[in-house]
């Protein structure tokens, strides 16, 4: 009875869809669940974001022999933004899988029928139940030979407080903080205003990039990146050594800015508070330092949600939140390489027999997931559920060098320099991005 329950898939973003596609592919039964009303609602959100990785490393392969058939044609260069990634594949692909996809359809617990997290007779005998909420309040329960959670991490935004918790007076001023990268089209809300930019990672480097063309424009409009470490060092990544160019290039173009004047680089700067001035947002460091803008964009990274899941038996690393044979590849604390090794099921197994977690959120709080990574888990991880488990052991993918080294453990030391690459990429199987340059 439990082989006809179909496999349950949360969320229908990039890696969601892509399982469900290498799901029907091998004729295993599977209901995507998504919170949003429409494919990629997290991409959507962010849909104005330049990728950084071209169309073919953002076209899953199942994803692609399923629209082929219907006269879809990939897309062979360019660099998309989100919402051209939604219209160009993953809404397409969304529409072929048909009903197999539920909107409204937000998880709020994944448990064993009949069983809590402390019963351990006859656990793995019974199927999983998936309690899903929807905007007005109904709710119902599935259950499921197997759950897939690609949920991502969009809906859980670290905040400014240097301490992983909010800062004091940050909920109180949440209306004056942006947790997202913005919509810089809109230039009215920018344009002769001062911005504040927390944060180190691509997300804060993209904003940094767009409100420092602004301010070449209008030099009425300034802009401050705040960095908690003592000094930049890695926050312009790898340059020239990246292997994805165009990731390469934001930390480039932002190093130039910073140098040309146009962007003022605050280090150091750990915010223990957020108050008001009138209007204005009014950050307060640890060391006593403010800083006072029109506009702060919060761009700390995120976190995987994890509440509804305290009903299943799960083995995550206790600093990054992700699965522990993963997580040593990925920890910015040990190094911030992109050369780790490709992931698939037996990385993402769990104590829970059949639960997988898959794409960003596998990653935990480990920043740069790459789509690609996504896609080789789901492959494997299908692969292992339909039986076939060589083609589940079978690695497929290569990644990229990001040419930078030296993670977190550098935080109150200077960091590695803008294109100093430290990680030679192993033998190729897939190479996704081009060949670094020469440094």
């Amino acid at each position: 009875m439990e082989s006809a329950l179909p496999v349950v898939v949360i969320g229908a973003g990039p890696q969601g869809l892509a399982a469900a596609a290498h799901l029907v592919e091998r004729d295993v039964p599977v209901v995507v669940l998504e919170a949003g009303t429409g494919p990629a609602s997290a991409v959507a959100e962010w849909g104005h974001v330049r990728l950084f990785s071209e169309w073919p490393e953002l076209i899953d392969a199942a994803g692609a022999r399923i629209l082929e058939p219907t006269g879809w044609a990939a897309p062979t260069t360019g660099y998309p933004t989100g919402a051209q990634w939604i219209s160009g594949y993953l809404a397409p692909l969304a529409t072929e899988l048909g009903e197999r996809v539920r909107y409204d359809a937000r998880v709020v617990g994944v448990s064993r029928l009949g069983r809590d997290r402390l019963v351990d007779a006859g656990r793995g005998d019974q199927p999983f139940t998936v309690h899903v909420q929807q905007s007005d309040g109904e709710e119902y329960r599935l259950q499921a030979r197997a759950v897939i959670d690609a949920s991502g991490t969009w809906s859980s935004p670290n905040p400014a407080g240097a301490d992983g918790l909010p800062a004091l007076g940050e909920r109180a001023a949440a209306e004056l903080l942006s947790y997202r990268i913005p919509d810089f089209r809109d230039r009215e809300g920018f344009e002769g205003k001062h911005t504040v930019v927390i944060g180190s990672g691509h997300s804060a480097v993209t904003a940094v990039l767009a409100l420092a063309r602004m301010a070449r424009r209008d030099p009425d409009t300034t802009v401050t990146w705040a960095l908690r470490r003592a000094t930049a060092g890695n926050a312009f990544g790898g340059g020239e050594a990246d292997e994805l160019p165009a990731r390469g290039a934001l930390g480039i173009k932002a190093k130039e800015f910073v140098d040309a004047g146009l962007v003022s680089l605050v280090t150091g700067f750990r915010v223990e508070r957020v108050t008001t001035d009138g209007d204005w947002p009014v950050l307060v460091a640890e060391d006593g330092r403010t800083l006072t803008g029109d506009r702060v964009v919060v761009l700390t990274g995120f976190r995987p949600d994890l509440s509804f899941l305290s009903e299943l038996r799960l083995e995550l690393d206790p600093t990054l939140q992700a699965p522990v044979r993963i997580a040593a590849e990925v920890d910015p604390n040990v190094h911030s390489c992109g050369s780790v090794a490709a992931t698939g099921a037996a990385d993402l197994a769990q104590p829970e027999p059949d639960f997988y977690l898959v794409g960003a959120k596998s990653y935990g709080r480990a920043p740069t997931f790459l789509a690609l990574t996504g896609y080789e888990q789901v492959r494997s991880v299908v692969a292992e559920l339909a039986g076939d488990h060589d083609a589940a052991r079978r690695v497929e993918l290569v990644l990229p060098d990001t040419g930078v080294c030296g993670g977190a453990g550098l935080f109150d030391a200077s960091g590695a320099s803008l294109g100093g690459a430290c990680c030679a990429p192993p033998a190729q199987v897939l190479q996704i991005g081009r060949a670094p340059a020469t440094v």
